[in-house]
């Protein structure tokens, strides 16, 4: 609204369509006036969620020192997508794990999503409940991120998303139980200040190859198809611990192979490789050397060969007597033929 100057004693001109605030001292008002006031009264309208925020979910989402860009990016992702998150500086990893409860007592945070990476190309996730548990270490792999895939899928910031579970997960105990966890905290709390009171994602959690495969898929409005958005990874689980971060095992996944134990085998098969080519290379030559035939010899050389009558073997015991020359005397020598010539 354009600002005007009011002039003393005068009156400044009034728009027919201005809001106005009337303060009356008697309160004489005439009915046009009042119904004047009501049609230009501006209505502020109420909040769409007039419930109260009661769950009080907050997740630590940090790292320890070592990562990758490619597991800062994912957790930014993460970060992105939960409304309830919360961030903190890379942990050192000499210290333990269970100053991470501690971590989360500062930040006022009852749940938690620690990714430790090892010999900077493996890298863990922990989820747990803190400070009491339980908690679960699985092992992240084929991890993509928003900024690499550019699907063309896209939510509100902020928005609540749905979790949708494979139907495995409320058949056996252990996976039942990540279930819960799962919820607990990837779940944005109803009424919470940062969310948006709107459904337009849906968090997926698939079960394959014992493997827990998590996608984020937008809504469609038209027809409530779905479109992929990102990020995507997959979490093989080692553990289940009754404690955070720690304490009896509660799970152990027998079908689970350390990453070290996953690279002997690869080496130790391309090394058997190696050497059966070797071996290949020299039965080749001993065949090669076995079929080479000898042409330094006439075979039918020996073929009109008779064999000799059989000699006796006489042996020679005493030695033979010296032969006696006799020189002729009247020979001339040599270079006295020579000279006659």
């Amino acid at each position: 609204m354009s600002a005007f100057k009011r002039k003393r004693g005068g009156q400044a001109p009034l728009d027919k369509k201005a809001k106005k605030v009337k303060f009356v001292a008697d309160g004489g008002e005439t009915p046009d006036e009042i119904q004047q006031e009501k049609a230009d009264e501006i209505t502020v309208p109420a909040p769409v969620s007039m419930g109260k925020w009661t769950n009080k979910e907050r997740v630590l989402i940090f790292s320890s020192r070592g990562i990758n860009f490619r597991t800062r990016h994912l957790m930014q992702d993460l970060r992105a997508i939960m409304p309830h998150a919360k961030a903190d500086t890379k942990m050192d990893r000499k210290d333990k794990l269970f100053v991470i409860n501690e971590v989360c007592e500062m930040k006022n945070c009852n749940k938690c999503l620690f990714f430790e990476a090892k010999k900077k190309q493996d890298l863990y996730m922990w989820i747990a409940n803190s400070p009491h548990g339980p908690s679960a270490k699985f092992l992240v792999q084929n991890v993509h991120t928003l900024a690499e895939l550019k699907m063309t899928g896209n939510c509100l910031k902020g928005s609540r998303p749905l979790l949708s579970f494979d139907p495995k997960f409320d058949k056996e105990p252990h996976y039942a139980l990540l279930k819960e966890l799962f919820t607990q905290t990837f779940a944005t709390p109803r009424y919470h200040p940062k969310s948006q009171p709107f459904v337009d994602h849906v968090f997926t959690f698939t079960i394959a190859e014992n493997r827990i495969w998590f996608r984020n898929y937008q809504i469609m409005e038209e027809d409530a198809s779905l479109v992929e958005i990102g990020p995507r990874f997959v979490l093989n689980l080692i553990k289940i611990f009754q404690g955070s971060f720690g304490g009896p095992t509660l799970y152990e996944n027998p079908g689970f192979q350390s990453p070290n134990m996953h690279r002997r085998g690869l080496r130790l098969a391309a090394a058997a490789r190696v050497r059966e080519k070797q071996m290949v290379k020299e039965l080749q030559k001993m065949k090669r050397a076995d079929a080479k035939e000898d042409v330094s010899g006439d075979i039918t050389a020996d073929v009109f060969l008779t064999p000799a009558d059989e000699k006796p073997v006489h042996i020679q015991t005493e030695a033979p007597e010296p032969k006696v020359v006799k020189k002729n005397k009247h020979k001339a020598f040599k270079r006295q033929r020579l000279a006659r010539r």
